[in-house]
């Protein structure tokens, strides 16, 4: 697996002021409905954005994302067009590059990435903020089966995936087992620097 962190710091430091919030976790964490309902939850805010990410993947009614072909995928790489790729599950990822401009411009940005890219974004950006969102390992089982996703792979692969980075230690954990309108609402703290913690 190889996953890869491009980005351009500013001359003064990390990008900045606004804060990147980082959603990370295993497969079958829940992060993605976590993340909708948070999304839907700050609607109005506009001073937090949830860029889309872009996938060598097609979207699902679960996760919005922008499918682009493997070709595509390196052009835009090759081009600069996003502020971080990476690598996962057979599939390639990334950021849009215009998140460096809502940062800039002092808002928060959430997304859902791979924990293997933190240590770069920390060193990147400024004013980050990891939230590990995670479940019991038959809690992840369950999900993973249920959702049934034919480009999750071998469910037994993603349960035992482990990265063992320091620089990924989190921040914020939320042990997503309960009502996932309740742990929404705590992310949902987490992105308005409300100081939620478990």
């Amino acid at each position: 697996m190889s996953e890869t962190a491009t980005m351009a710091r500013d001359e003064a430091g990390g990008i900045g002021p606004g804060r990147l919030v980082l959603v990370v976790g295993p497969s079958g964490a829940g992060k993605d409905t976590l993340l909708r309902l948070a999304q839907a939850a700050c609607a109005d805010d506009h001073d937090i954005v949830f860029p889309r990410r872009v996938v060598t993947r097609e979207s699902s009614a679960d996760e919005d994302n922008i499918a682009v072909s493997r070709d595509e995928f390196g052009r835009a790489r090759d081009h600069g067009d996003f502020a971080v790729h990476w690598e996962a599950h057979g599939h390639s990822y990334a950021l849009p590059l215009d998140i460096n401009d809502d940062i800039r411009a002092g808002r928060a940005v959430v997304a859902n990435v791979s924990r293997t890219v933190i240590g770069a974004l920390r060193q990147a950006y400024a004013n980050v903020v990891v939230v590990a969102i995670t479940a019991p390992p038959d809690v992840l089982a369950q999900r993973l089966a249920a959702r049934a996703r034919h480009s999750d792979g071998n469910i037994t692969d993603r349960l035992a995936r482990s990265v063992h980075d320091a620089a990924a230690q989190a921040d914020i954990t939320i042990l997503n087992a309960g009502s996932a309108d309740y742990h929404s609402r705590q992310l949902v703290r987490v992105i308005r620097n409300e100081g939620w913690h478990e």
